[in-house]
């Protein structure tokens, strides 16, 4: 996307410090690149940098991402951590609390595009064989960070944890792995977010629409430039947003002082663009949550899969919600309780 200087007197986020694991490509540098176009300092970490490339094959790196959130007038530092690595991500957290004395935001994009959980597949067909290390990678690495953030923010009584995520409704696609992996980062932040209710940390999950990545662009053979040609091959992209649309969601919830109120949610980023106003970079407000998606590029066993999912997670969310209410009940003082407490 075309790198613009962010606009005068549209820095919210002056003075706090920002942690955006997974900065390298996709989402992560969309993220990085609005916290700090809105005036925040942004550690960009990843395991990709200058002469060490991903092991995805990608040319992206942390530094690249660093460099055009410089070049934007912002703060950026990149820093080389492996997030599987818990002593990795010990040091960071202690480096940025002992520089800056705190640490207000921190936004796990890790391994959104790893490619063990590119293949699709039904549950009879899955290839075991890189379990261990999809887990490692995708969500062992999220408990990790978010650990660590959390213990870095609970003396403060403030701050944010977001996990990305991909679509707004508890199911996911891919092989059996992807699909517990994108299910966990969905509901460990409701669970997380009730632990850390008492110290005010926000804990959100959050997904993009159909998000334009590089390598997205590299699969319809477009660039930011041309993207709209993509459309001739799935009407569904021309709904599609820049990685910084998410990034100015995220921006602005870091920015609400009312964020406790979404916290332990999944939350979208078309939705949080209704709610606060933001567009993406060229003035559009794509919005996939009304978008009319064009299920005719789809195998006809895939959208029979979609039919038969949504009408099975309804019944079981609808069973969920009574038997929480019931047990609610039951919790003393449960009954008066509208939100998260407070010591």
């Amino acid at each position: 996307m075309p790198k613009k200087k962010a606009l005068a007197g549209s820095k919210p986020l002056i003075g706090r410090v920002a942690l955006v694991a997974g900065a390298t490509r996709g989402a992560g540098r969309g993220i990085a690149r609005a916290l700090g176009d809105a005036g925040a300092t942004v550690y960009c970490t990843g395991r990709s940098v200058t002469g060490k490339p991903s092991p995805y094959g990608r040319p992206e790196t942390i530094d690249e991402t660093a460099a055009i959130i410089k070049a934007a007038g912002g703060a950026a530092i990149p820093a080389r951590v492996d997030h599987t690595i818990e002593s990795e991500v010990k040091a960071l957290l202690r480096r940025i609390i002992r520089v800056h004395k705190r640490l207000d935001i921190v936004v796990d994009s890790v391994a959104g595009e790893d490619p063990l959980m590119g293949p699709y597949g039904f549950l009879w067909q899955a290839d075991l064989t890189n379990a261990d290390g999809i887990f490692r990678q995708v969500l062992t690495s999220r408990i990790i960070t978010a650990k660590h953030a959390a213990l870095a923010m609970m003396p403060a009584k403030r701050g944010l944890i977001i996990e990305v995520t991909e679509n707004d409704v508890i199911g996911g696609g891919g092989n059996p792995m992807a699909q517990a992996a994108k299910m966990a980062q969905k509901v460990l932040p409701l669970l997380w977010a009730a632990e850390l209710a008492p110290y005010r940390v926000a804990v959100l999950a959050i997904t993009p629409g159909f998000l334009r990545s590089e390598s997205m662009l590299q699969h319809f053979g477009v660039t930011e430039e041309n993207w709209r040609e993509a459309g001739k091959k799935d009407p569904n992209f021309l709904q599609s947003e820049s990685p910084l649309f998410v990034g100015r969601a995220i921006a602005a919830l870091a920015g609400d002082p009312k964020v406790m109120d979404r916290t332990g949610m999944l939350v979208s980023s078309w939705e949080l663009a209704r709610d606060y106003g933001f567009t993406d970079y060229d003035g559009r407000r794509p919005d996939w949550g009304r978008h009319q998606i064009d299920f005719s590029v789809l195998p006809p066993a895939w959208v029979d899969l979609f039919r038969t999912g949504t009408d099975l997670e309804v019944r079981w969310l609808t069973t969920l919600v009574a038997r929480t209410k019931k047990f609610k009940a039951k919790i003393p003082g449960a009954a008066r309780s509208r939100g998260p407490r407070t010591r």
